[in-house]
C-alpha cells in the first residue's frame, strides 16, 4: 500500500472513512463529500461525509467509536478504524460527530479547527520535509498489519515523524522484505492470521538480533504477559504522540 506525494494521518482519516461508508452500502450506493467553514467556538473546516447505507441505531452510534467495537464479521475489520480517526482529529484540536438512523444512512463530520494567523508558503514538494522528533529522518521502519485500514493510519502517522515507511500485510510478507531490505526498526500488529506479532517478533530475532522491534497489542490482551522478543510494547489504539514515544525508547539516536 501506498500513498504518495506524502500521506499523512489526518488525510487517511478521510479515507477510512469512505472506505467504511463503501461496506455500508452492500450493492450499492452513493457517497457525498462536502467540505464548508463554520463557527462554533473557533472557526471549522467541517469535512462532511455522507452514505445511502444501513444506518445505525442509537446503540451502535454510541459504540462505534470504542476500540474494537465492530458490526463487520470476522476478518472483516478490528473496529479500530474509527477509533483512530476520532484521535486523530482530537490531536489537531478538532472533534468528530456522527448522524445516523437504520435504513438512513450515516454522515460522518470531522471538524478541523482553522489556522490562525498568517499561512505559511506553500512548500517545495520537491524536498523531504524536515521530521517533527529528531533523529528520525531517513530512518527505515517496516510496519506490519493485516487491517488495511489501521495500517494506513499507522503509514501516515510514521511519515508525519519523519520516518521512512515500507508497509507489509502480513507476517509472511514482512519476512520477505526484511530477507532483501536492511530496517532500522520493525513495527507489527500482534493479532493476525497465519502468523501473530510475536511469532513473527521470534523469527526475526533468529536473523535480525539487533532490530529493535515494537508490538501493537490490544487493551484485551494482557499487559502483564512477558515478551521477551520485543523491546516495546503499544497499546492499540494509539496517538502519534504515544508512538513517537515508543520509537524514541528502542530507537537509538543519531
Amino acid at each position: 500500500m501506498t500513498c504518495r506525494p506524502r500521506c499523512p494521518a489526518r488525510w487517511a482519516t478521510a479515507l477510512n472513512i469512505a472506505v467504511n461508508a463503501r461496506d455500508a452500502m452492500e450493492g450499492g450506493g452513493r457517497l457525498t463529500i462536502r467540505a464548508e467553514e463554520v463557527a462554533a467556538e473557533r472557526a471549522f473546516i467541517a469535512l462532511s461525509l455522507t452514505d445511502t447505507g444501513a444506518g445505525m441505531d442509537e446503540e451502535t452510534i454510541a459504540r462505534a467509536t470504542e476500540p474494537f467495537f465492530t458490526t463487520k464479521g470476522p476478518g472483516l475489520g478490528t473496529g479500530l478504524g474509527l477509533s483512530m480517526v476520532e484521535g486523530l482529529v482530537e490531536q489537531l484540536g478538532g472533534r468528530l460527530e456522527l448522524d445516523s438512523a437504520p435504513g438512513k444512512g450515516t454522515t460522518v463530520r470531522l471538524l478541523l479547527p482553522i489556522a490562525q494567523g498568517a499561512i505559511a508558503p506553500a512548500r517545495d514538494t520537491t524536498r523531504q520535509r524536515e521530521p517533527e522528533v529528531p533523529g528520525f529522518a531517513s530512518r527505515r521502519v517496516l510496519a506490519v498489519d493485516d487491517d488495511a485500514l489501521v495500517l494506513m493510519g499507522t503509514e501516515g502517522m510514521l511519515e508525519d515523524l519523519g520516518l521512512e515507511v515500507t508497509v507489509a500485510s502480513s507476517a509472511t510478507e514482512a519476512l520477505a522484505l526484511l530477507a532483501k531490505t536492511e530496517f532500522d526498526l520493525l513495527l507489527t500488529d500482534q493479532a493476525m492470521p497465519g502468523m501473530t506479532g510475536t511469532e513473527l517478533a521470534e523469527r526475526v530475532r533468529a536473523d535480525h538480533p539487533d532490530l529493535p522491534i515494537i508490538l501493537n497489542t490490544g487493551y484485551a490482551e494482557d499487559p502483564q504477559a512477558p515478551l521477551p522478543q520485543v523491546d516495546y510494547r503499544l497499546g492499540k489504539p494509539f496517538t502519534e504522540a504515544q508512538l513517537a514515544t515508543a520509537i524514541e525508547s528502542v530507537l537509538p539516536a543519531r
